[in-house]
């Protein structure tokens, strides 16, 4: 059963920061889409509505670097990744002479 439930919370751990992502590209596309839009209408002035895409950017960046950095360091820990990411080891020290 523990097993069960580790499993479950390691998979809650990557649904969220994918739906925040998921959310924050959502904002950003309304954002966009809504000045393009309002072009189209003579009574409107268009304006850009920038804290609502920069929140969604926001988001965006946190939940797919979430999701990056996690797939990364476990590609690392079971040597996955190409030789220029894998961890570097400590030299031995220099025998004094």
């Amino acid at each position: 059963m523990k097993l069960v439930t580790a499993r479950f919370i390691a998979v809650l751990l990557l649904v969220i920061p994918g739906l925040i992502a998921c959310f924050g590209f959502l904002e950003m596309k309304d954002a966009v889409y809504l000045y393009v839009t309002e072009f189209g209408d003579e009574e409107a002035t268009p304006s850009f509505k920038w804290i609502k895409f920069l929140v969604g950017l926001l988001m965006f960046g946190a939940g797919a670097g979430f999701i990056g950095g996690w797939t990364f360091f476990r590609d690392r820990k079971r040597n996955y990744v190409a030789p220029r990411f894998k961890q570097k080891r400590p030299r031995p020290p220099k025998p004094q002479s």
